[in-house]
């Protein structure tokens, strides 16, 4: 059902819109009750919420005429009256409701939470750092597997010794290849090129960022171990380019494989030169790539940071589409560039998915999740029995479920108070219970009994934040209450409309026989239409079917030729149709067994067949139509039971204001 109820209440469809404007008014205690249902007060904002977000226009230029008004109104208490009944019959309470209805809080409640706003911030400050790029060397103190702290302040001392040199002058590339534990060094002595948001460790890309040109960052730890950085240069960010390229392949041990390949490159370049030469065939008879060669060398589309240094600069300086870079090498071999397309970064909402994914597959979720929970913390006073947690860490080191469980019976530790958050506390009865629930052993770094207290910290901080936001935003509450009540509104019409028409064969029946004036046959004949699609056919159709009478295997030889000769040449029709409104049949003589006749200049050739008179339909003939009606027939039921059922008293004064504010 999710698909029915993605947006308003007022874009949903209501089979009747019936008047209730005969019930009395009265005045109301609240100001802003619009009516009653019953009982149950329905005040003027919520449908002012309902009707303001349904209508999807400009608020300022719109106005809602009386007419549009009224009809919302009227749509607005049978909805009100349909939620009224589901609730009575406690639709509310069913296990089908409430799966549905968590299913919609999940994505309802995502944009108002702590995360969301982190999530936000943390994209917006990613696509800022795309929008430049930066070009940085460094130098790699890379640590063992496994490493002590012993080994990591070994590591940091030798770090800040290089540092220490490059500050009193020392050549940043020669040091690289001295001291650098990143493989590449040996070839790009640790310039490691042009990059952008994302395309580094979070923890390099964030010092990268800060540092200014020339200057030389303290040691800084990641993952891989300790950088040393330099940022060399920062430009805005050039987008994406699409190239094609001719290369000449060498091995670069071998000096003069090399010096043949640079030959031949400046051969190509220079044959390039010429007039009349076409690129393709160029790239086609010289290029070593044979993954490209044969589609002119095109490569897909690509921005700073995916390709090798050398090749993505030259690429990315082309300006004109059409330009042809010199010559440049590259450690595959030489190439001669063509510039195929430029595109700029793009926007922020078209980028904005990619950006979340590539963030929640690195480090950057754990820290935004760490944010998070710092804020949730702040926010609902959070405090740790911190005593209790180091007995706690120290008692409990089993590393099994069943056997940390025993741990805490035997040790009598299952009331010990963990935290508290605003005026609830929580013990170790409550990390149990919730280990029992999850039963899937969180991962990571820390104890068995740390890593399992985190995730019951960071569920039970979600929890009252969620409970927080249903008690406390208005907006939520406004947004949970259009879904509560349109999955009820949905649920009741299903059951009593929708499903009744379609399944209540009996009911069909009745409700078939008592309306069969509404189910009748006009004049039908039965007829095979051929429309000629190709008029020098024609006389091949004419030789099949001119002497052929209407019946189930006069028009089989003729059907099979075409099918096989001519496939396209006609397009055909056969049974019983409703002479009047046919477009073609209402233009021949009934009279005629084989006609031929011409509609908006396109032939067609026809065999006529019985005749028969009107009459009423059979219920199989009739079916879908009957049930059609049976279905508006159940509404407009259903919507006078309701108010029978239900007395409305409808506030006159706040229903012109609801009117006046629509309009003001």
């Amino acid at each position: 059902m999710n698909h029915r109820i993605l947006s308003a209440i007022f874009t949903l469809l209501f089979l009747t819109s019936a008047g209730f404007f005969s019930l009395s008014a009265r005045a109301q205690e609240q100001a802003d009750v619009l009516f009653t249902v019953g009982k149950k007060p329905v005040e003027k904002e919520q449908f002012l919420y309902l009707i303001t977000k349904g209508k999807k226009v400009d608020p300022a230029a719109a106005t809602l005429s009386r007419e549009e008004f009224e009809a919302n109104f009227d749509q607005f208490l049978l909805f009100q009256l349909k939620v009224a009944e589901a609730e009575s019959m406690g639709l509310h309470q069913s296990e089908e409701f409430d799966r549905e209805f968590g299913s919609f809080k999940e994505t309802l409640i995502a944009p108002f939470l702590i995360k969301n706003g982190v999530e936000d911030g943390e994209l917006r400050k990613v696509y800022g750092r795309m929008q430049e790029i930066v070009r940085a060397s460094h130098i790699l103190f890379q640590l063992p597997p496994n490493a002590s702290n012993e080994d990591s302040l070994s590591m940091l001392k030798m770090a800040l010794k290089v540092k220490a040199e490059l500050e009193n002058g020392a050549d940043f590339n020669a040091l690289a290849l001295e001291y650098s534990d990143d493989p590449s060094a040996k070839m790009n002595k640790g310039d490691l090129g042009y990059f952008t948001g994302l395309q580094m460790v979070q923890q390099f890309e964030e010092a990268a960022y800060m540092l200014p040109v020339g200057s030389i960052s303290d040691p800084v730890v990641s993952d891989f171990g300790y950088h040393i950085i330099q940022v060399k240069d920062r430009q805005a960010n050039p987008g994406e380019v699409e190239v094609s390229h001719i290369l000449v392949r060498f091995d670069a041990e071998n000096s003069s494989q090399e010096e043949n390949a640079r030959r031949k490159i400046s051969d190509i370049y220079a044959e390039i030169q010429k007039e009349n030469t076409r690129w393709e065939e160029i790239v086609k008879f010289y290029s070593e790539d044979a993954a490209t060669k044969e589609a002119g060398g095109i490569l897909p589309w690509f921005g700073v940071g995916t390709m090798i240094p050398e090749f993505e600069m030259a690429a990315l300086s082309l300006t004109e589409i059409g330009e042809i870079s010199p010559p440049i090498k590259t450690p595959y071999g030489y190439h001669i560039l063509r510039l195929e397309g430029k595109r700029p970064l793009q926007s922020y909402e078209e980028l904005e998915q990619t950006i979340k994914s590539k963030i929640l597959r690195n480090s950057k979720s754990g820290m935004i999740q760490s944010q998070v929970i710092a804020m949730q913390k702040a926010r609902y006073g959070f405090k740790e029995n911190e005593a209790e947690l180091v007995r706690l860490s120290k008692t409990l080191t089993s590393e099994d479920l069943t056997a940390f469980g025993a741990q805490l019976q035997e040790k009598g530790l299952i009331g010990v108070q963990l935290f508290s958050i605003k005026n609830s506390s929580f013990a170790v009865r409550d990390l149990w219970k919730f280990m029992q629930a999850e039963e899937v052993t969180p991962k990571g770094s820390g104890t068995f009994f740390n890593r399992w207290l985190d995730k019951f910290v960071a569920h039970t901080l979600a929890q009252t934040e969620e409970k927080d936001l249903e008690a406390t935003n208005s907006d939520y509450q406004k947004l949970l209450k259009e879904y509560r009540d349109g999955i009820l509104m949905f649920s009741l019409t299903n059951q009593e409309v929708w499903q009744k028409g379609l399944n209540d064969s009996i009911g069909q029946q009745e409700f078939y026989k008592n309306n069969i004036q509404n189910y009748q046959w006009k004049t039908r004949v039965q007829a095979y239409l051929v429309k000629v699609n190709d008029a020098s056919k024609l006389d091949n159709a004419r030789k099949y079917l001119q002497n052929k009478r209407f019946n189930s295997t006069s028009f089989a030889s003729f059907e099979a030729d075409y099918r096989a000769n001519f496939p396209n040449a006609y397009a055909t029709e056969s049974g019983t149709f409703e002479y009047e409104s046919h477009p073609i049949l209402s233009k021949v003589d009934l009279n005629q067994s084989y006609q031929e006749l011409v509609v908006e200049g396109v032939p067609y050739v026809l065999v006529v067949g019985s005749i028969y008179p009107p009459g009423p339909r059979k219920f199989e003939e009739a079916r879908g139509l009957v049930i059609r009606d049976y279905q508006a027939y159940l509404e407009q039921a259903l919507t006078k039971r309701l108010k029978e059922k239900y007395p409305i008293q409808i506030n006159s004064g706040v229903k012109e204001k609801a009117f006046a504010a629509l309009n003001n």
